[in-house]
């Protein structure tokens, strides 16, 4: 077998701020894995919100301050290479793994509960609290690599791991079952579009709330209805209409999502573009028996559920565009414009059929 390279392209973040802290470079040494992990050679990687906030400090609820700049409210150390969503090969192994895995196509579990070889007390998020999948190669927990038997392209399953991943945990989450009624905001991004999929599949009548011009695509995804981000909900729908809420906006309308859930409704979020500080009546939290539901860590039957859903071809890949890795920043400022439905995806090389890397055992 050949040996791996020393070196690869990548990303590099080098800090908090603006596209400019994104650093495209040929030198970034290559990930070595430990004994229970696995080095994939990375074909896809998808671009998601998380990318964004950590680059911004989004997460860090203290102004001028990064000490809780990331997902799991702990500083970020750079140089990071992001990048959650990844579809790639196995290439090698750690000492402790199988090497018969070395060949298998694999997504990664973005939730990392495993890394260096230890369990965390609290799980990290791939290419956040470690280095995730902007760059040639990437290294993770050989049970976080999931392999993946799929016609689908590289391309089209990394369009799945973050996304599709979160929303089937605030489904579970949420015990979302057949006959619910769900209504989905944010609905047109990966997250959203996503929940109404796997809604359906689970016998949910799905309601999106999403722009005029997205909502004929949103209908042929399963949605029986949609309502304009403008549209008051409780005056549309009828107060008490609606079994759960799965949101990923918040922002000044969040009051009427309570308002709109039935008597012992459930309300599951992992979300808040549209703004994190909300106005809440506790009254109607409590008068109405609500749940409300947190989701951030994936339960863990999530990723293995989803990765069966592929495989059946239960759901189907959305993706928006495509950018080349060393065209980050477009990708990125494409991402943040909202104009489009389903995922933006990086491409780092193929492993459809076509050449293969080169692979050892670490």
């Amino acid at each position: 077998m050949s040996d791996l390279p020393t070196t690869m392209r990548g990303v590099w973040l080098t800090g908090h701020g603006d596209l400019d802290k994104l650093e495209m470079r040929n030198d970034i040494p290559v990930p070595r894995s430990g004994p229970r992990d696995v080095l994939i050679h990375v074909a896809a990687a998808g671009v998601n919100n998380t990318d964004i906030n950590t680059r911004t400090a989004w997460y860090s609820k203290q102004d001028g301050a990064d000490e809780d700049a990331s997902w799991a409210g702990a500083p970020i150390h750079f140089p990071r290479i992001q990048g959650a969503d990844v579809c790639g090969r196995i290439v090698a192994v750690g000492e402790e793994i199988d090497p018969d895995r070395i060949g298998e196509r694999v997504l990664v579990e973005p939730c990392i509960r495993e890394a260096n070889g230890q369990e965390l007390e609290r799980p990290w998020y791939f290419g956040s609290e470690c280095d995730g999948g902007f760059a040639e190669y990437t290294v993770v927990a050989s049970r976080h690599a999931h392999r993946i038997e799929s016609a689908l392209s590289d391309t089209e399953l990394a369009s799945f791991p973050c996304s599709y991943s979160t929303a089937e945990n605030l489904l579970t989450r949420s015990n979302v079952g057949p006959g619910d009624r769900v209504l989905v905001t944010g609905a047109s991004g990966g997250v959203g579009s996503a929940a109404i999929q796997l809604a359906k599949a689970r016998g949910a009548r799905v309601i999106a709330v999403t722009s005029p011009a997205k909502s004929a695509a949103l209908r042929r995804l399963g949605a029986e209805r949609t309502l304009a981000r403008e549209d008051n909900v409780v005056e549309t729908l009828g107060r008490d209409s609606i079994d759960v809420v799965v949101d990923l906006v918040a922002g000044p309308q969040w009051p009427e999502l309570l308002d709109v859930l039935r008597p012992g409704g459930r309300y599951a979020v992992a979300g808040a573009i549209g703004g994190p500080m909300v106005e809440l009546d506790v009254r109607t939290l409590y008068l109405k028996d609500l749940s409300l539901f947190g989701c951030t860590v994936l339960q863990p039957e999530v990723f293995a559920n989803l990765v069966d859903h592929i495989e059946r071809g239960r759901i189907s890949p959305i993706v928006a565009e495509t950018f080349a890795l060393e065209r980050i920043a477009d990708a990125q400022t494409a991402f943040l414009s909202k104009k489009h439905i389903g995922k933006i995806v990086l491409t780092l090389g193929t492993t459809d059929g076509g050449p293969q890397p080169p692979v050892r055992s670490a």
